[in-house]
Order: structure tokens, then C-alpha cells, then sequence
């Protein structure tokens, strides 16, 4: 007779304003799921773009809150999270994806064991995944 053991469920969430990359972090080698914001326009792929009606005042347009929301969707289920932004400040969109949790699923960011700012764009995703699994070994012994 076979058990089999159900290992807990570890993600790793790296987010900024372009896209959201949600690894599983005990699986080596992971793919990560990756969510981006609804952008019609391609605003986002233009550093001084603005929206029809408003004007540009230097400060970044907010991510639409589907955008959170379909992040906060594919966590659902997991046992503990920890999320890694490239920004800091209200504006990060690591802090907007905190604060919508906090909001709209405090059952799921209750589940948040750690955040920390990072520089995504130049640390390679073994770095990442190597960073969240000494964390998750260090916090569950």
C-alpha cells in the first residue's frame, strides 16, 4: 500500500507594472505562470503615454484592478506565499498587489509570509527561486 504526501503548496509571486510571475518554489527548475495587465491601447510599451482625457503628470497610471485580481485568483489554494516587487512606495505594484489582498482576500493575504523588494531585472529566475527556497526552509525549519 502506497501513501502518498501532500507537500505544502509554496509560491513565489515577482510582480512590477508589466507582468506578474508566479512560481511554484519547492519545484526546481519551476515555469512560471505569468499574468499581465489588460492593455488595449499598448500604452504600457510607451514610456510617455497618457490616457485619452487625462493628462500626463509624470506619475504612472495604475494597473486595472483585473490585473490583481486574476494574480490573486491563481494564488488561491496556496499554503504560504512570498512576494518579490522591483518598486517601492504606493506606487509599486508589489505594494498595490498587497493592498488589494489585504482588501478584497484577506485569506489569501494572510497567507503572505514575506515581501521584499528585489531588482527582478537583473537577478535570474534560479536566483529568485533559490532566495524564496532558503526563506521557506529557514521559516519551516
Amino acid at each position: 500500500m502506497s501513501t502518498s504526501v501532500t507537500l505544502p503548496l509554496h509560491l513565489l509571486v515577482v510582480i512590477d507594472h508589466h507582468e506578474a510571475k508566479i512560481y511554484r518554489a519547492e519545484v526546481k527548475d519551476a515555469v512560471p505562470q505569468k499574468i499581465e495587465p489588460y492593455d488595449p491601447h499598448g500604452y504600457r510599451s510607451h514610456l510617455h503615454s497618457h490616457i485619452s482625457g487625462q493628462s500626463n503628470d509624470g506619475k504612472r497610471h495604475h494597473e486595472p484592478k483585473s490585473y490583481y485580481e486574476s494574480v490573486a485568483k491563481t494564488l488561491q489554494g496556496a499554503d504560504q506565499i512570498i512576494v518579490f516587487g522591483s518598486g517601492t512606495g504606493e506606487g509599486s505594484a508589489m505594494e498595490q498587489l498587497l493592498g488589494n489582498l489585504k482588501s478584497h482576500h484577506p485569506e489569501i493575504a494572510a497567507k503572505i509570509v514575506t515581501s521584499a523588494v528585489v531588482d527582478a531585472h537583473h537577478t535570474t529566475e534560479n536566483e529568485l527561486l533559490a532566495r524564496a527556497r532558503k526563506f521557506y526552509s529557514q521559516l519551516n525549519g
